[in-house]
């Protein structure tokens, strides 16, 4: 299975960061799979953000949550996250990454893709 980020590398602040992960080799329906989107800002550590499931069910960071909307389109197998009211603090390396349900590890990931929140 692999993944891959895209979407702009430079958003605005108070504009809406969108980015989508395409899955190959695998269904995003695949029973048993959480798909997630994991940041790193600059200097710090990973920060999980949210994941829908096989299922399409959703599930997001409790500090994240008013902003963050993660779907999917299982007809071009990828999902999306949409961040709202972004501001520099949102700066941050992005990956789509993908775990059985019921194992902590990440199995698949992303490469990742830089985003820059800047006027």
């Amino acid at each position: 299975v692999q993944l891959q980020e895209s979407g702009p590398g430079l958003v605005e602040p108070s504009q809406t960061l969108s980015l989508t992960c395409t899955v190959s080799g695998g269904s995003i329906t695949t029973n048993s799979y959480y798909w997630s989107w994991i940041r790193q800002p600059p200097g710090k550590g990973l920060e999980w953000m949210g994941a829908i499931a096989y299922s399409g069910s959703t599930t997001y960071i409790p500090s994240l949550k008013s902003r963050t909307s993660i779907s999917r389109d299982p007809s071009k197998n990828q999902f999306t996250l949409q961040l709202s009211s972004v501001t520099p603090e949102d700066t941050a390396v992005y990956y789509c990454a993908a775990r059985r349900i019921g194992v902590l590890q990440y199995e698949y990931w992303g490469q990742g893709t830089q985003v820059t929140v800047s006027s």
